[in-house]
């Protein structure tokens, strides 16, 4: 097999501009309606918001690695980065390193990438590993490859350039990464530029383990080079939805220097994140609306439950709140539940589904209530 490295042109990748020409204005534009909306927001709902997206991004890029962190953990983590307040737990080291990742990356977006960033990065994400090497390029003798399978006949997706050209491979993207920003000698579409960047950098693969998520953070910092501010754009929640797709698009294109179709599923990946993103804010601020108007009208119960609902964000409670699932969050009586779950549709907190024990409550500002299996 002939990986795109091995190619006699590497790293000089090709694609149809004219096909991304479309969605690159797209971007633009729906960049621009994502900022407007932010300024119907107050300061703490916009500090909610980059804590809920960023929190949501550090979850979600370790998720598509197959490690699941605790989102509370995460987000109170990066609330302690931001100098807010904060609830003082523990926070595992994993979380730990991740919101560090997250936090860096949005704070820090807008300056030139350089090999001590990438390596700061990757010691924060590695928090309590003692197995690989931390805060530095590999240099294993070892193959690094992309496996799936049985041990004994593995299938091979990919194999990256042997560690002793690691230094160099990174040389060249760092100053190619510099070069495309948009105040660089050679700057390229946002959409372009951040595809290409996951793309080669995945492809040099430099460090032992963490080069999916790193290589995800540097499309956000790509971005946000872009717009001029850091874009909070939900993308490792868009890729962890429909991961395969992540992970073939990668596949199809690791063997060739014509990367027009990794580009057109890159920048159509990023246009549906900033819309989710559109989704949210629109979201938070129905939801700032409806506390307003019941202001008041809500017992001590009806306020615990609807705050744990809204923690599910645009996907709703998971199947739709149950009375069961009332009783266990308030710790209140059956009948009480009943009571407090009709005075919240009387309200028009809530919408009602079903009957009898298949009866099940939705936020009333999402427009369809999502039943998930």
């Amino acid at each position: 097999m002939t990986w795109n490295w091995q190619q006699e042109n590497w790293p000089n990748f090709i694609y149809d501009r004219e096909v991304l020409a479309p969605n690159e204005t797209q971007f633009i534009h729906e960049a621009g309606m994502v900022h407007g909306a932010t300024k119907h927001l107050t300061e703490g709902e916009k500090s909610q918001l980059t804590i809920d997206l960023i929190s949501n991004e550090a979850v979600t890029t370790s998720e598509i690695e197959g490690e699941i962190l605790n989102r509370d953990s995460v987000q109170s983590s990066i609330r302690r980065n931001f100098g807010l307040d904060t609830d003082n737990r523990k926070i595992p080291l994993a979380e730990q390193g991740v919101a560090a990742l997250m936090s860096d990356l949005y704070q820090h977006s807008g300056t030139a990438l350089s090999d001590e960033q990438l390596f700061d990065w990757h010691a924060m994400l590695m928090r309590g590993r003692k197995d690989l090497t931390i805060g530095a390029y590999r240099t294993t003798q070892n193959p690094m490859q992309v496996v799936s399978g049985p041990i004994a006949t593995p299938k091979v997706h990919f194999e990256a350039p042997p560690s002793y050209r690691v230094p160099v491979e990174m040389n060249r993207f760092l100053a190619w990464f510099n070069h495309t920003a948009p105040e660089g000698q050679q700057p390229l579409p946002a959409l372009t530029r951040t595809g290409i960047a996951h793309l080669y950098f995945e492809s040099i693969h430099p460090f032992e383990d963490g080069n999916g998520r790193i290589g995800r953070a540097l499309s956000e910092k790509a971005l946000s080079q872009s717009v001029g501010r850091p874009t909070l754009i939900a993308l490792s929640q868009t890729i962890c939805r429909n991961r395969k797709a992540y992970y073939q698009a990668l596949e199809d294109n690791n063997k060739d220097l014509d990367i027009t179709d990794w580009l057109i599923y890159f920048s159509r990946t990023v246009l549906d994140a900033q819309q989710y993103t559109q989704r949210l804010i629109d979201f938070l601020i129905a939801k700032t609306r409806l506390y307003d108007r019941l202001l008041g009208k809500l017992n001590e119960r009806q306020d615990k439950a609807l705050a744990r609902m809204f923690r599910e964000g645009l996907d709703g409670f998971k199947g739709g709140l149950s009375a069961e699932n009332y009783l266990k969050i308030t710790n209140t009586s059956r009948a009480t539940a009943t009571r407090d779950l009709q005075n919240l549709v009387e309200l028009g907190a809530l919408r009602k589904t079903g009957e009898l024990k298949h009866t099940r409550y939705w936020l009333s500002i999402l427009k369809e209530p999502i039943e998930q299996s």
